[in-house]
């Protein structure tokens, strides 16, 4: 069976105190009666807005997921950098309701708590508030965050909460509260291209960078961080880095040395068999967790992906299931491993 670690979630649990507020993100009334998320860069019916769990273990039971690792889905994630006052209710709901879901269905969900993010004592203390709910494992935390050494600095509170809860980050593009978002222009040409592809792998590439080639995580042993999309695009790039790497700075370490620190990890979310390839000579099949989205496309691509991936099988099982097991079993029950998916 398999262990889906990009898992992320529309929660209903927030309905209610969306209905309450009085601006962008927020559940308004239409003429006709009817109701729609209004977000800052349009509405959305209702019926498309949050997720449904019976729909969601229809998933997860064709395509062979025996656990998710819910985490906040991207269009919320406005919540987190909201004034404290009103995020900290609003993160609090969702990470109540989402462990409620893990203790209801013991093994087959874990979850990643959601911080408010504009109060960086604050977000530390729901960190290890969420930390003592059952079935979190860790928080996600937006990638802006970790783009260098100088802005991950003030992100070591929450670095700190990971360590000290043996915890995991999953580190997900997205801004910061008060950065301008998205970065690229909405009237740009093949906006969804530069924005969704160009812009998101180029910044995940960045965090690897501040985790794997600085020493900013040196004093948190115990926190383990996680990058989607397989850490942006080093896999394909590490040969340049390198290269660069000779020339301009001979007397450091290569940098192909430093993408194995024990505790960076990636997702093989949304890429293909040959880029999952790439991903296991550049880092080890043992670095890559599977990944989705969480949506019955997502599972579709990313098996389809390993099983056409020209990788042992010991890989692809490290991949889909065993990895996952030993970073985040002594923080949460997983559902029992039954037998191998096949390749």
């Amino acid at each position: 069976m398999t262990i889906d670690m990009h898992s992320h979630w529309r929660p209903p649990a927030l309905i209610e105190a969306l209905r309450d507020r009085a601006g962008p993100p927020h559940v308004v009334a239409e003429e006709d009666g009817s109701e729609v998320l209004r977000m800052r860069h349009g509405d959305m019916a209702m019926g498309e807005a949050f997720d449904d769990l019976d729909l969601r273990f229809a998933d997860m039971d064709e395509h062979g997921v025996s656990t998710a690792a819910l985490s906040l889905f991207g269009l919320f994630q406005w919540i987190e950098r909201l004034p404290v006052e009103e995020s900290l209710a609003l993160t609090r709901i969702y990470n109540d309701s989402v462990s409620a879901i893990c203790a209801a269905h013991p093994g087959r969900f874990v979850a990643f708590a959601s911080l408010p993010l504009a109060d960086l004592d604050a977000a530390a203390a729901e960190f290890d508030r969420a930390m003592g709910l059952p079935g979190m494992i860790g928080a996600q935390v937006p990638g802006n965050g970790f783009l260098d050494y100088a802005v991950a600095e003030r992100y070591r509170p929450l670095l700190a909460a990971a360590d000290r809860n043996r915890a995991m980050l999953f580190v997900h593009w997205g801004p910061l509260p008060g950065d301008k978002w998205p970065r690229v222009a909405e009237d740009a040409d093949n906006m969804n291209a530069r924005l969704f592809t160009l812009d998101m792998q180029a910044s995940l590439s960045a965090n690897m960078v501040t985790f794997s080639c600085t020493d900013i995580l040196d004093d948190y042993p115990d926190a383990a961080i996680m990058i989607h999309n397989l850490g942006g695009n080093i896999p394909f790039e590490v040969e340049r880095l390198d290269h660069r790497s000779i020339i301009d700075t001979p007397d450091q370490p290569i940098p192909s040395s430093l993408f194995n620190k024990p505790n960076v990890f990636v997702d093989c979310n949304s890429l293909g068999a040959r880029s999952i390839e790439i991903g296991v000579a550049a880092y080890g099949a043992d670095k890559i967790f599977y990944g989705t989205d969480g949506t019955g496309f997502g599972c579709d691509w990313t098996n389809r992906a390993l099983a056409d991936a020209r990788i042992d099988d010991d890989e692809r099982q490290a991949i889909l299931h065993d990895n996952a097991a030993g970073f985040i079993a002594h923080l949460a029950e997983l559902a029992p491993h039954r037998a191998p998916v096949a390749a």
